[in-house]
């Protein structure tokens, strides 16, 4: 019986003895998992923190300024690190918007590089052919009289210098020229006379011929006149310079009153563009600049000349300036009132920072580009603008050399991004609403 007993002792100990063990040994095997699993979660962060990638730096005032380099902004602050995965990212991400790469490629979207360049421009404005003001010329009798005949009869008429345009007849002219032919005969009948009477009479005769040229009485005219001492009865007058009869108000057998023009001539010989160029584009134009003209009744030809002055005024309903170019006309080809296209090329002002006139989304308020952070993540910027030329527009703030620029899908970009906004505005007023709803409708049920 006591044999027994003992026997149950030595089994009972030796069944504790192998439990401790194995609970010793369980418990060192689960801290050396523990202790393993702890020093690897270690690692991973002390990994996770190494591993953090830098993506640029930001303005510290939270201008939409980036840099892939430290620097400081003009008040001496440090630039502020933006990792991958940081709250500073996704703070900066706020105004960013991010689109998969399947859908970039659905949209079309195509970035390029802002670069620096030298920004040619063509300023181009449409004309109109007008007549050089200088080169038309009135004729206008000095003197009353009635036209009597009319040599040059249709406006529109070509003539030469010197060519007879009409005759007139004039009581006063018919009565000066018999005054002036009495005094030169006079003059030589007191050969022998005292000087004084050949004086008073040589007074007399210069007083009529004076009067007879102030009344455009041509030297030819005065001779025969002389020489004959014979008054003519009509006055012919001549086309002063070649051109075209302009105006012709003069009619067989009318009357007409000293200083009425009777006919215009004018010299087409050299014409003036009249261009009409926009207000924003007044400042690059100014006088001396080589001009290319452009008329449609003549395709395929460019017509060259020069601006030779930038009228002072506006026209306020067009917006837009008058600019005198004059070009050469030989043969006439340009005729007054025919329409121009007027090129005015604008030499560069050196390399400036650049962009496509696409990348541009210009609301009315404010020029926006998109630029493309990462792949995938494209930042609305607001930019000041310059000069622009046909394909390219200087891009004074906003965007620097090398960042890339969405020049396609754009719209569609903004669109979204906008569209995003509204639906983030849209979400955040529904749940403000619900929690205003909750308390009330809680109250409510109890």
């Amino acid at each position: 019986m006591k044999r027994g007993i003992g026997m149950g002792i030595a089994i009972t100990v030796v069944i504790a003895v192998v439990a401790a063990g194995g609970g010793y040994w369980l418990g060192e095997r689960g801290m050396r998992v523990r202790g393993d699993g702890g020093a690897a979660a270690v690692a991973s962060g002390d990994a996770g923190k190494k591993e953090r990638k830098l993506l640029y730096y930001r303005n510290p005032m939270g201008l939409p300024d980036t840099s892939p380099t430290p620097k400081k902004d003009p008040m001496g602050m440090d630039y502020i690190a933006v990792y991958q995965g940081g709250q500073e990212e996704e703070a900066t991400a706020a105004n960013q918007v991010s689109i998969s790469p399947e859908k970039v490629q659905k949209l079309g979207v195509r970035t390029e590089a802002a670069q620096l360049r030298s920004l040619e421009r063509v300023v181009r404005a449409a004309g109109r052919i007008e007549f050089d003001e200088r080169r038309v010329y009135a004729i206008s009798p000095k003197f009353e009289g009635y036209v009597e005949r009319l040599l040059v009869n249709a406006t529109g008429q070509q003539v030469d210098r010197g060519q007879p345009l009409f005759e007139v007849y004039s009581p006063e002219l018919v009565s000066a020229q018999r005054e002036y032919a009495i005094a030169a005969q006079g003059l030589d009948a007191l050969g022998s006379a005292d000087e004084a009477a050949r004086a008073g009479m040589r007074q007399l005769a210069e007083a009529s011929l004076l009067r007879l040229k102030n009344w455009d009485v041509s030297e030819e005219q005065v001779k025969a006149l002389v020489k004959s001492g014979e008054a003519r009865r009509t006055l012919t007058f001549r086309s002063p310079v070649a051109g075209v009869v302009t105006e012709k108000k003069a009619l067989q057998g009318m009357r007409f009153m000293p200083g009425e023009t009777l006919y215009q001539v004018a010299d087409a010989s050299t014409v003036w563009v009249i261009a009409d160029v926009f207000e924003q584009d007044i400042g690059l134009v100014k006088a001396g600049v080589q001009a290319r003209v452009t008329i449609n009744a003549y395709p395929g030809r460019t017509f060259a000349g020069a601006i030779a002055y930038v009228y002072p005024t506006l026209n306020a309903e067009t917006r837009t300036v008058p600019v005198r170019v004059e070009l050469p006309n030989p043969g006439g080809l340009l005729k007054p009132g025919m329409f121009a296209q007027v090129e005015l090329p604008i030499a560069a002002m050196g390399k400036v920072v650049t962009a496509p006139v696409s990348a541009v989304i210009d609301s009315g308020v404010r020029q926006i580009i998109l630029v493309q952070v990462r792949e995938g993540r494209f930042e609305p910027r607001e930019v000041r603008l310059g000069a622009r030329s046909d394909h390219f527009v200087t891009v004074l703030e906003g965007v620097r050399e090398g960042e890339r620029v969405v020049v396609a899908a754009n719209f569609l970009i903004d669109a979204e991004s906008n569209l995003k906004a509204a639906l983030d505005g849209f979400g955040s007023a529904g749940s403000a609403a619900a929690r205003a709803d909750k308390p009330a409708s809680a109250h409510a049920g109890h």
